[in-house]
């Protein structure tokens, strides 16, 4: 039977094997959301953490650049209240409180096709994901030469190697894939994995939201 990890429980499987994530806890009510924001450090973004929601967006639970306590406090009333109005059928575990995540937003995903096996996906992320389709393919598992040309391939590649775009850790883009790689080859039982947004800038490379499906 096919499992699927979304949100905070996804987020802590990546961090569990070492793929760089976004600082998240799971809030249970305001107070405790406060908390963690002051702990983690401000500005933070809060989302809605429900089994029943793959997009959260769609249901209008995030809230993001929150900068005091009092802005969690009531993005954690918003948010809530939103969800229980339109959605009382679905299950609410709380709201994750994260680290607001910066620089250009890419997707890495991986899926298992039938003939090929695992296959690993590179790309422009966030908003534009779907609507610009830009991204490059490989099967796993990918040498280093694979995971560069995979960055060369994309139409944004004149963007993220412009310092004037703001500088990006291209080598750090390439081990970030391999790791990615070598993680779908030891957990040969996931189906489907999509990273997005991941953010990466001039120092880090970090994974903002995550869906994994295991079977």
């Amino acid at each position: 039977m096919d499992r699927l990890l979304l949100g905070v429980d996804a987020i802590a499987f990546l961090d569990k094997e070492g793929i760089r994530v976004l600082e998240s806890s799971l809030a249970r009510d305001e107070n405790e959301a406060a908390s963690m924001a002051s702990r983690i450090g401000f500005p933070v973004a809060l989302k809605i953490s429900s089994p029943d929601v793959i997009h959260k967006t769609e249901t209008g639970g995030i809230r993001v650049l929150l900068k005091s306590e009092q802005e969690v406090r009531q993005a954690f009333r918003e948010v809530t209240t939103v969800f229980r109005s339109d959605s009382p059928e679905k299950k609410l575990e709380g709201v994750m409180v994260q680290k607001l995540g910066r620089g250009f937003e890419l997707i890495v995903g991986a899926r298992k096709d039938r003939q090929f096996g695992h296959v690993l996906m590179f790309g422009l992320g966030g908003i534009y994901a779907e609507a610009a389709k830009d991204v490059s393919f490989r099967l796993i598992p990918v040498t280093k030469r694979d995971a560069r040309e995979m960055i060369e391939e994309l139409q944004c590649y004149g963007m993220l190697k412009n310092p004037r775009s703001g500088t990006v850790d291209l080598p750090g883009i390439e081990d970030f894939l391999l790791q990615v790689s070598a993680l779908i080859e030891k957990h040969e039982e996931i189906q489907e994995m999509d990273l997005n947004p991941v953010f990466a800038s001039s120092s880090d490379i970090e994974v903002c939201d995550a869906r994994i499906r295991i079977g």
